[in-house]
């Protein structure tokens, strides 16, 4: 069987691309954003201002919040079903664009079940289309097939991958990411650069993709360290390598980094493990592990030699990209582990079996390079908390 690769029908990035709005044809937008920032910088105001330039109706949508859950979902449908848009613009990092892709679905489909996403979303774009503007460098959210679904009371985070979700209109200005915290600089760019290296290991990796995914890993390894310091060019460029990457990962797909950090997010009642940093402590100890398939050990000694981190032969370079990758994850004051960051011991364990079967169910998994399952994923899971080798 062939591959598919799909992406968004436009994509416009560069200075002032934000202003693309003002040419959509539509009657009415419904705008759909998170916190207080795209509101503090004047991004939604503009954004609106763009929108009723073009000649359209405008009605808001605010207060998407980190991790959207199925309830903010359900509202947000419930809104568009009120006003009836023929546009659904999201405007912020991954959280408000990923919430507004499931809101869209129930927008079309009222009486479609949460849980049936998981396995198939319908055909859309009978009511409305979708344009998405990135604030943050790290998801790439603005240009693939997933969304990423919280579910508290079952303290679970739910991935949603189908083509369907694709937006038709991606914006990625790179004036937008440049009032992001320094710490939401750190996680994004890791999260971005592990989308890179897990497209190309992916099972489901190919000749379109690997070019996308190496100049993205290579754009995030140049530019974060830059950008977390406040480099201006630099994270314009890392905005868009991040784009990049999911591009590369929408269609490559990815692996057991985000099963378990998909799964360990809101699994923890001593605080919850943001996701970029959940990624950036896991993928040096997923790489140890799946090294040991050969395809995936020459892939990942491709990247050390695509990033220019040299070694004399293929074990070399695979230990000098997990060298790398921790040590930005230093340079970037990120913890090396999940005790580092202030996971309850006690609770950890009594978790990590249910939270190592999890994993193995993720969408994520079945892409992975090595084949998991529950035993081999918790002993991952355990050198992600210890910070230790994987002993397999």
């Amino acid at each position: 069987m062939g591959y598919r690769f799909t992406l968004p029908r436009d994509i416009y990035f560069g200075e002032e691309s934000l202003a693309v709005l003002k040419n959509i044809k539509g009657k009415k937008a419904i705008v759909v954003t998170g916190g207080s920032a795209m509101q503090k910088f004047g991004w939604l105001e503009k954004t609106v201002a763009y929108l009723k330039e073009a000649g359209l109706e405008v009605k808001t949508f605010e207060g998407v919040e980190n991790d959207p859950t199925v309830q903010t979902v359900l509202r947000g449908a419930e809104a568009m079903r009120e006003f009836e848009p023929d546009w659904i613009v999201a405007i912020g990092g991954g959280s408000p664009i990923d919430a507004a892709k499931a809101m869209w679905v129930f927008y079309e489909y009222p009486d479609y079940k949460f849980e049936d996403l998981i396995y198939k979303v319908p055909a859309l774009r009978n009511k409305a289309r979708f344009a998405a503007i990135g604030s943050t460098s790290g998801t790439g959210t603005e240009v693939t097939a997933f969304a990423v679904i919280t579910d508290p009371e079952k303290g679970i985070k739910y991935p949603l991958a189908d083509f369907e979700l694709t937006p038709d209109l991606a914006i990625v200005d790179p004036a937008l990411p440049q009032s992001m915290p320094q710490k939401q600089v750190a996680y994004t760019g890791m999260d971005a650069l592990t989308h890179a290296i897990e497209a190309y290991v992916s099972l489901f990796a190919n000749d379109v993709c690997d070019p996308l995914a190496l100049k993205a890993a290579k754009m995030v390894n140049d530019n974060i360290v830059l950008s977390y310091n406040g480099d201006v060019k630099a994270r314009g460029d890392m905005h868009v390598g991040q784009c990049i990457a999911g591009m590369a990962f929408s269609n490559a797909l990815l692996g057991i980094t985000h099963s378990l950090a998909h799964k360990t997010g809101a699994a923890f009642s001593t605080g919850h493990v943001p996701h970029g940093c959940a990624n950036a402590m896991y993928l040096p100890h997923v790489i140890e592990c799946n090294a040991k398939d050969e395809r995936a050990h020459k892939r990942y000694a491709e990247i050390a030699d695509y990033l220019g981190l040299g070694g004399k032969d293929e074990n070399e370079k695979v230990q000098n990209l997990i060298n790398r990758i921790r040590e930005l994850d230093r340079q970037l004051n990120i913890p090396h582990g999940l005790k580092e960051f202030g996971v309850n011991e006690e609770e950890f364990l009594a978790k990590k079996e249910a939270i190592a079967h999890n994993a193995v169910l993720d969408a994520c998994t079945p892409e992975n390079p090595r084949k998991m399952d529950d035993a081999l994923m918790e002993k991952v899971l355990l050198a992600c908390y210890y910070d230790t080798v994987v002993v397999d």
